[in-house]
């Protein structure tokens, strides 16, 4: 990354996050009574596997039914074949979204990763927090989905011994670079929109502040 787009892209990400920016898309989240059918389609598709609810996340991406049925497939495939466990998956999820700044989705997942996935508590809050995770197999697979993030899918050389040594395999970079695939989806859909919160994710609410400061320290001292 050149300097000064770096430059500008930290300022940016500050910039919005301290309320300076507007969302850049002013599209209002669809109502029930003007969806197309395709649109109603998708968002019943959603509706069933959020348990019940509709993420307004997902009436988000509704106004482009490709985007909104590219995730939906993606995420029931990875959560059925991807090889990680619930658990893993949160994790990896949630650093992504760390990562990307992403205050929905930090929300979302941390409540799903409490009530659902069973991630330990202090492990889900250390990736809130911008800590090590305690779980030692777990704090290697956070590191890897990070460098695999940051780095743009070139990780360094000592990061496939990193993950095997920790009991994962080959396969489970291809995990990641999905699950990478599928947050950008979803965490650049919610920075477009500034999507909303649903009240049952506000117990788990997260302001990413601390994005453009994790990004820096990432490029500056090793990526020159």
């Amino acid at each position: 990354m050149k300097a000064v787009e770096f430059a500008n892209a930290v300022s940016s990400l500050g910039a919005y996050h301290a309320g300076m920016n507007t969302p850049p898309i002013t599209l209002p989240l669809p109502e029930t009574a003007d969806l197309s059918p395709r649109q109603a389609e998708l968002l019943s598709r959603g509706r069933k596997a959020a348990q019940g609810m509709l993420p307004n996340m997902y009436r988000a991406m509704a106004h482009s039914p490709a985007l909104l049925d590219t995730y939906l497939y993606g995420y029931d495939a990875i959560r059925k074949e991807g090889g990680f466990t619930p658990a893993e998956l949160e994790v990896i999820f949630l650093v992504i979204s760390y990562e990307n700044g992403c205050d929905y989705c930090m929300a979302a997942h941390s409540l799903l990763a409490d009530a659902v996935s069973r991630v330990p508590r202090d492990v889900t809050d250390a990736i809130r927090n911008g800590e090590p995770i305690p779980d030692p197999k777990l704090r290697v697979l956070a590191e890897v989905a990070r460098e695999m993030l940051l780095s743009r899918g070139r990780p360094e050389p000592g990061t496939l011994p990193k993950l095997l040594g920790a009991g994962y395999d080959e396969k489970h970079l291809l995990g990641i670079v999905l699950a990478i695939s599928l947050k950008t989806l979803s965490n650049y859909t919610n920075h477009l929109f500034d999507t909303p919160l649903d009240s049952v994710f506000k117990v788990r609410e997260f302001t990413a502040f601390k994005a453009t400061q994790r990004v820096f320290e990432y490029f500056s001292p090793r990526r020159g």
